[in-house]
């Protein structure tokens, strides 16, 4: 019976040794993640709100421009539509103007787009 209980002892003191051994690795483990995740937040962005920003302000941009076009072309229908009215030259002033509109748009896009390239270019 003696030897039961020092084996039951020396068992118990295994298993706490075993633990402590196991719970001294788990806190290297955790302070080398921790060391890993603080130099990968150093080597990025802090926040992602700066590609948020880019990311919003490159959307602006897109839709400025597309509604500059399309704003030159209904612009320029409108007009030619007008002076088919007034003037009954059915097809013809809305054709015309409506590639003077589209011309028009083409050349706001071509213009907005390289102030807008200089302005990026600053920053």
């Amino acid at each position: 019976m003696a030897e039961g209980t020092n084996g039951e002892r020396n068992g118990s003191r295994d298993k706490s040794s075993d633990e402590a051994a196991l719970s001294a690795r788990l806190g290297s483990l955790d302070q080398r993640l921790s060391e890993v995740r603080d130099s990968r937040k150093i080597g990025t962005d802090p926040s992602g709100s700066e590609q948020a920003q880019a990311r919003a302000s490159a959307m602006a941009m897109g839709l400025r421009l597309s509604s500059e076009l399309v704003a030159g072309v209904l612009v320029g229908a409108g007009l030619g539509w007008g002076f088919d009215r007034l003037l009954s030259t059915s097809p013809w002033g809305l054709i015309v103007f409506l590639l003077l509109g589209f011309t028009a748009g083409v050349m706001n896009v071509m213009r907005t787009a390289g102030v807008m390239a200089k302005q990026s270019e600053r920053l």
